[in-house]
């Protein structure tokens, strides 16, 4: 039994269903690919990713081979514009950002040296996100574009999130202002619906929509694998691992309304975080009218969709005493976002998904309690 049909759910079953293994998926939803399930807008034909936008990046020439098979991908590369102080900038911060935001026209090594004169260099050794962007790009550009947008993102001061969330996120003493970084990077034709669909779509995989899991319901099975949230699995006993979680405000436009598909906004005093035109993730369609998508983040309760785990001290010391507690499970293995408590890109996600099943595969159905480590 497999709990879950996103990628890390589909992934494994259809590994293990290739081998000749029956698979039940059971899903809460009353659709497949989780958080990356995309559909047509019925008023503006858009494709719209209605969980958030999910944009393909990968190192992994097996991973993106995989999902290849299952959907032709197109090119798109992920440009991310910022407004901050009545201006538009691009990010990652690049040498345009830094030569617009300070009115110069500085060569790289300028940039360099003339943001390590901004910084402030008596911290050797960041230990919090504010502490990692005072280091490395000063109080300007941090004020501009990283501490009013983190605020918003994690409901919190940047003095208590980990230096590690910034280091993610890299300055660029060049013009290029693509997102990511990655070799293969692209966006599924036909959205991820189509592609999840049709990693599911074989005889020995059987999934059950609308259906909420039940540990009564494993006796006859032979192994779990549970892409829930790992607290959830305990019936959250012990308290609830912390999340963000995402309000989305729908709108609509006649033509084009913001010339890009992701508008961040820097500023604290804006409520949302930023704006997403989805016509803009498939720029080989053409549609007249244009659906778009304001975001506001805040606390995920019992009732709400977890995005982002927050993992800050008290999370992690309440999930090592759910991880001891799960290790001493039998016949479940923890997979995904969810069941790790971490967040996980697409690409990471089925990697893991692969080397799991492969894993379970070799091992004659023995496995560990997690595909990968959660702490």
């Amino acid at each position: 039994m497999i709990v879950g049909a996103g990628l890390s759910g589909a992934v494994i079953g259809r590994r293990l269903a290739e081998q000749g293994m029956t698979v039940h998926i059971v899903e809460q939803r009353s659709h497949v690919a989780g958080n990356c399930y995309t559909q047509r807008d019925p008023e503006t034909g858009v494709m719209v990713h209605v969980y958030g936008p999910h944009i393909f990046h990968t190192d992994d020439a097996e991973v993106w081979n995989y999902v290849n098979k299952f959907g032709n991908f197109r090119p798109y590369l992920n440009r991310v514009k910022i407004t901050s102080g009545d201006a538009v900038y691009s990010l990652p911060v690049n040498l345009h950002t830094i030569n617009q935001f300070y009115g110069k026209t500085m060569r790289p090594t300028e940039a360099k040296a003339f943001l390590e004169a901004q910084a402030d260099t008596s911290i050797t050794n960041p230990q919090t996100f504010e502490e990692q962007a005072l280091r490395f790009v000063g109080p300007d550009l941090y004020e501009a574009f990283f501490k009013g947008y983190t605020q918003k993102q994690w409901g919190c001061s940047p003095q208590a999130l980990p230096a590690s969330i910034l280091k993610r996120l890299p300055i660029r003493f060049n013009y290029d202002d693509n997102y990511f970084f990655h070799k293969f990077q692209g966006m599924p034709e036909n959205g991820y619906t189509e592609i999840v669909e049709r990693i599911l779509d074989h005889e020995n995989i059987h999934v059950e929509l609308n259906t909420c899991f039940d540990r009564t319901d494993v006796n006859d099975v032979d192994h779990v694998f549970y892409s829930g949230p790992i607290d959830g699995w305990f019936g959250y006993d012990l308290g609830r691992l912390g999340y963000r979680t995402l309000d989305f405000e729908r709108f609509t436009h006649n033509g084009d309304w913001q010339g890009c598909a992701v508008m961040n906004y820097g500023e604290a005093h804006v409520p949302f975080t930023r704006i997403t035109e989805h016509k803009h993730f498939a720029p080989w369609e053409e549609h007249e009218g244009s659906v778009l998508y304001r975001e506001y983040s805040r606390a995920c309760g019992p009732g709400d969709i977890p995005y982002y785990p927050i993992r800050q001290v008290e999370e992690r010391a309440l999930l090592r005493e759910y991880v001891d507690r799960a290790q001493a499970e039998a016949g479940v293995t923890f997979v995904g976002r969810l069941g790790t408590y971490r967040y996980l890109d697409m690409d990471v996600t089925i990697r893991e998904a692969l080397d799991c099943a492969d894993k379970f595969l070799r091992n004659g159905g023995e496995m560990p309690a997690f595909s990968a480590p959660p702490l």
